[in-house]
Parts: structure tokens; sequence; C-alpha cells
């Protein structure tokens, strides 16, 4: 067999297994948020008073604020998948939903007394944001990692990072549904720490899963 017979036999055999890499994203994001949604049911479940809080303002707005962060760093995520330059990252998307948070967040000090700011940010969940969150983002995190290897990001840092803000952000959406703390000074203060922890992670694995 001539050399250019056989790199075209394995040009054609890497295409018939190797799916786009935007499908294999799209599966794996799907599978993610099955994976955490099952986790959350079938160990925590919902918090108990989880449709009377539906008509508050603080209890949705967490969801405001996971969801928009999920969505800026899918968007990301999904560009970093290739390396063209029509579809490089965007990073600033990821901006989004700190700053929705940041208007929670200066809602929240003019509507509170600055003596009840502390008791706020605390909670009472702080240590079961820290765990929880990073638990339900794990398998989240290895499907992104996953799909970003499938891929041929020349950022794997910053597809790493994004894929666990992702993992992050729908991590803390499910685990938004049974947390009690609502106040945006709560989230502010402890979320961003949880979502940070996998962020780190996918940063740190990506340059060595996502290796051409």
């Amino acid at each position: 067999m001539k050399t250019e017979d056989l790199i075209d036999a394995l040009k054609a055999d890497n295409q018939r297994h190797r799916q786009p890499p935007g499908r294999v994203f799209a599966m794996a994001l799907l599978a993610s948020v099955l994976v955490a949604g099952a986790m959350l049911v079938f160990t925590m479940g919902l918090r108990p008073d989880f449709v009377a809080a539906l008509g508050t303002v603080r209890f949705p707005f967490k969801f405001v604020v996971t969801i928009a962060l999920a969505a800026s760093a899918a968007l990301v995520f999904s560009r970093a998948l290739f390396p063209v330059a029509s579809r490089r990252p965007h990073p600033a998307l990821l901006l989004v939903a700190p700053v929705i948070l940041l208007l929670g967040v200066v809602a929240e000090l003019v509507a509170l007394p600055p003596d009840a700011w502390a008791m706020s940010a605390q909670g009472k969940n702080a240590f079961h944001c820290l765990t929880v969150v990073p638990a339900l983002g794990v398998v989240p995190l290895g499907l992104m990692l996953w799909s970003l290897r499938q891929g041929a990001t020349t950022r794997p840092v910053l597809g790493g990072l994004c894929a666990g803000i992702l993992a992050g952000g729908i991590a803390a959406t499910f685990y938004a549904a049974n947390c009690t703390d609502d106040s945006p000074l709560f989230v502010a203060t402890w979320y961003p720490l949880a979502i940070g922890m996998l962020g780190l992670a996918g940063a740190a694995l990506a340059p060595r899963i996502a290796r051409w």
C-alpha cells in the first residue's frame, strides 16, 4: 500500500468514528443536566417550601444568576472547541452573571440594615454549599472535559476553566433548589467559591486531557 493510500484510509476511518465536537458537547451537556438533577433528587431533594419560595424575589433570583453563568460558560466553551478564528472564545461573556449578581447585592444592601449584612452573607449553609456544589459538578466536569478532548482547542486552559464554570453553574442551579439561604449576599459569598473549585480543576486538568 502506498503512503498516500494509507493516509487516506486513516483519515476515512477517523471520520467514521469521530463525532463532530458540537454534537459531542450537546450530548455531554444534556447528560450533565440529567446526572446533576438525578443526584439532587435522589440524595437531598428540593427544599420543603420550594413552591412557596418561587413566589418570592430572592429565591428565583438565584436561578437567574446560576443559569446565566451556565449559559455564558456554555457559549464560550462551545467556541473553545474549535481552533478557527470565527469561533474564538469571548471570555467577557462570563461577566454577565457576576454583573447580574452584583445588581442583586446592591439591592440587598439597600433593603437590609447594615447590621444584618454579615448575617445574611454568612447564612446557615456555607459548608453545605462548598461541598455539595463541587460534588454535583464532578460528573458534569468530567463530561465537559471529555467533550473538550473531542474538539481541537488551541486554548485548553480557557476551555478547561469554562468547562469547570459550566459544570459549576449546572451544579449550583440544582443546589439552589435545595438551599434555604436566598440572600444575594450569601450567593455572592459562597457560590463563587464552590464554582471556582470546579473552574480551577478544569483549568488544571484540561491541558493534559485535551492534548492533541
